[in-house]
């Protein structure tokens, strides 16, 4: 017989904030105060302050029908670190705020909360307050990620300068493709019922998809070599998107190579069964949380030793436009913003 959760209601808003926030220990100096008063108290003393927030709404960001509670708390914990980390700085504390249907139970809650600590851990942040509400529409998720960082290191979108190297960590586009075969698989059993998904050789795909990293590792490498980005930003919207960004911000223009786009294998064989084009998913697909920067060329040998980067173009004048130079005939393509809209 399968075990009937605990309703919400039996907790109350202050007893399941109590129940699901008790066991966390603050790990930063600058984590003064945290949950259990009426706001969290934060030190930062000679540092600047970085704050970030997303919101994730259950249908929108997310599906319940193959999205594990586990996996989505670590995610939209990551996202927001990734948004600190994509300034060249530091995450530090948390909070989070959730709206949950009476559909939801405490158990289910705990599940979510063990993502959301479970990332914490790995990263090194403190969760420091948050509330709670009910919802109508299911599930909503809030998180708000401060961070620190230093004037002459912080990396914003308007530094690039003409010549600079075009970096990415990671590979693009399994991201994408992950959540294309969560969703055929979706479709699948809704035709069909009581058949069992079919994941076998894509494991890294759904990875990417349901639980992605932000790449402090990265910033960390940077800075054990002094190299400070001209421009960054963090891939959450697509290739495409993201260096129009850097290069509107900064008035410049770019040439990218296609060759040197890097995919993982997993991505283009699931794109070589969907029959879709590869490189597209690649600049468009977005959901990768891998880092895009510049940095100026005399760093170019540094740049070449770190494993998890690829310098895949080069910034130009503003007057060249931004385009990618395909493999082959090298034809010039511009480049065109068409990742993920969240107002569309």
């Amino acid at each position: 017989m399968e075990k009937k959760g605990t309703p919400l209601s039996e907790l109350g808003e202050f007893g399941l904030i109590d129940h699901l926030t008790n066991a966390i220990k603050l790990q930063n100096d600058s984590s003064q105060l945290g949950v259990g008063d009426d706001a969290a108290v934060l030190n930062y003393k000679n540092k600047k302050v970085l704050v970030t927030t997303d919101l994730l709404l259950e249908g929108i960001h997310f599906n319940m029908v193959y999205t594990p509670l586990k996996h989505l708390g670590y995610k939209a914990v990551v996202v927001n670190i990734s948004d600190i980390v994509a300034m060249n700085a530091i995450p530090k504390q948390i909070t989070v705020s959730i709206g949950v249907s009476a559909r939801y139970t405490v158990e289910m809650l705990d599940e979510l909360y063990d993502g959301i600590r479970l990332a914490c851990e790995v990263y090194a942040v403190d969760l420091v307050g948050g509330d709670t509400s009910s919802s109508l529409t299911g599930l909503t998720i809030s998180i708000t990620c401060v961070g620190e960082g230093d004037d002459e290191t912080l990396s914003y979108r308007n530094g690039a300068k003409d010549t600079d190297l075009i970096c990415v960590t990671g590979d693009l586009g399994s991201a994408f493709m992950g959540l294309q075969l969560l969703e055929r698989e979706q479709k699948v059993l809704k035709e069909v019922g009581g058949v069992q998904p079919d994941f076998a050789g894509f494991e890294y795909l759904l990875q990417r998809q349901l639980k992605p990293e932000a790449r402090l590792d990265v910033v960390k490498s940077l800075r054990d070599k002094n190299i400070i980005p001209t421009s960054m930003i963090d891939i959450s919207d697509g290739l495409s998107s993201e260096l129009l960004h850097i290069c509107k911000q900064s008035r410049v223009g770019c040439r990218i190579y296609e060759e040197r786009i890097p995919v993982d294998f997993q991505t283009a064989k699931l794109a070589e069964e969907f029959n879709m084009n590869l490189i597209t998913a690649a600049l468009n697909g977005g959901e990768d949380y891998e880092l895009l920067f510049s940095v100026p060329l005399k760093y170019h040998d540094e740049i070449i030793k770190l494993p998890q980067v690829r310098i895949i173009g080069h910034i130009t004048d503003e007057s060249k436009g931004a385009f990618m130079i395909t493999r082959g005939d090298e034809t010039e393509i511009e480049l065109v913003a068409q990742g993920w809209n969240g107002l569309g």
